[in-house]
């Protein structure tokens, strides 16, 4: 057993960057499983603060090889930013591997992501409109452009023509927008393709021979298991398998090859984008966390909305990911606050569900059944033991522990790395 794989066991935002790069020393891949430039990672390496899209947090680690695997969609262009912006600030992009069965996104699935969105108007789902979604669904339509079409301009060509057709005819006839030639697109595409076809390896093979040579793998999943395709709050939700089977999926790496399942959780939630959050708060106390966690959107730079710690959501994610271990980040944040309420269960017109409920519309009625535990209104972010932390948070911390139904094995206390408490982790 040598894998370890990491969710976000919320609507995102879980703080997984800080987390993937403290831990990623200790493995020798780490392994991005699905999404694309939709999700953002803050990564502190000493002065230096990153905002990373699509390349795993292990760039970091010249003992470490990032992978970006089949389960993703990569737009060239944002890829390639991403790599000059990372050699600007020191940090070698020469180990990246990209699978040659990722999708690539295309210019149209952007326009048609963004027009889609707009002719949804109060409808909408709050998309980042930076095509992952059109790129998803060609995929499934076995339309989709791979990496490896990048390695043969002929072939590339061949493909692109084809779905033209189709999206040409969507993008003028369904949202008044300009077509696309070949010749436009594969000019583009074959000048990234200068810089990536080096880059693209069959990662299936490499990760299963690295795992019978005895190597660790760690996943990085993005965005959290609410917004999960098949397991999230439907439809407003991402394209891809977020859970922790997406990394089953999204790596061809088979399941017994998985020690520990690790889900990232706040101490209390944030949800950036529409759809249904029980526990949002609209007034003072959500202004608070949202000043004082720094809430805005790594990716958008959206506001998040905010909402206290919603353990029912938490059961749901031990559930479907079947989590060995949670990790508390941003407890810090609730330093500021006299009391704290904890969401046990929902109430939908009198019947109470310590689960999700699987109905949409159930889900959107629920009201918050709420616990209250008194604060500790000291600063916990030199803590760097569980001992040290006051009473009233460990407290706060071993009842999350007691709803959530697995160990909170390791605390954040701050965005550093050394701002972090290993309670049960190994």
């Amino acid at each position: 057993m040598s894998g370890t794989v990491l969710v976000g066991a919320q609507w995102g935002d879980e703080g997984k960057g800080k987390i993937t790069d403290l831990l990623a020393q200790n493995y020798d891949y780490v392994v991005r499983y699905q999404g694309g430039n939709n999700a953002g990672h803050t990564v502190i390496h000493g002065d230096v603060t990153l905002a990373l899209h699509l390349i795993p947090s292990g760039i970091m680690y010249e003992n470490c090889v990032p992978v970006i695997a089949n389960g993703c969609v990569i737009d060239p262009r944002v890829l390639l930013e991403e790599m000059d912006h990372l050699e600007d600030a020191g940090f070698s992009t020469q180990r990246l591997i990209v699978s040659s069965n990722a999708h690539l996104i295309m210019p149209y699935h952007v326009d048609c992501d963004g027009a889609s969105e707009a002719k949804l108007g109060d409808k909408k789902i709050g998309t980042t409109n930076r095509g992952i979604g059109p790129a998803y669904q060609d995929k499934v339509a076995r339309i989709g452009l791979r990496m490896q079409d990048l390695e043969d301009e002929e072939r590339f060509r061949e493909r692109l023509a084809m779905v033209l057709t189709q999206k040409n005819a969507i993008l003028t006839k369904v949202h008044d927008l300009a077509p696309y030639t070949v010749d436009q697109i594969t000019e583009q595409y074959m000048a990234y393709a200068k810089r990536i076809v080096p880059m693209i390896v069959d990662t299936e093979a490499l990760l299963n021979e690295a795992i019978t040579a005895g190597k660790r793998i760690f996943f990085e999943g993005a965005q959290g298991t609410l917004l999960d395709i098949d397991h999230g709050t439907y439809p407003f939700v991402t394209s891809s398998s977020c859970t922790s089977g997406g990394a089953i999926i999204g790596t061809g790496v088979g399941p017994r090859h998985i020690e520990k399942v690790l889900g990232i959780a706040k101490a209390y939630v944030t949800r950036v984008g529409m759809g249904p959050f029980p526990t949002e708060l609209m007034d003072e106390t959500g202004d608070t966390l949202t000043q004082v966690g720094g809430e805005y959107g790594v990716t958008t730079g959206r506001q998040r909305r905010c909402g206290w710690f919603d353990a029912v959501i938490m059961r749901y994610a031990v559930q479907v990911n079947g989590l060995t271990d949670i990790c508390l980040t941003k407890l810090d944040v609730l330093s500021v606050l006299e009391t704290i309420r904890i969401c046990v269960a929902y109430d939908v017109d009198g019947q109470i569900y310590k689960t999700v409920p699987s109905r949409q519309a159930d889900f959107q009625r629920a009201v918050p059944v709420y616990e209250e535990m008194p604060g500790w209104k000291v600063d916990i972010s030199h803590c760097r033991s569980y001992e040290e932390l006051p009473v009233e948070a460990r407290n706060y911390i071993e009842y999350l522990e007691k709803l959530a139904g697995a160990p909170l094995s390791i605390i954040s206390v701050g965005p550093d790395r050394d701002q972090t408490i290993f309670r049960s982790w190994n």
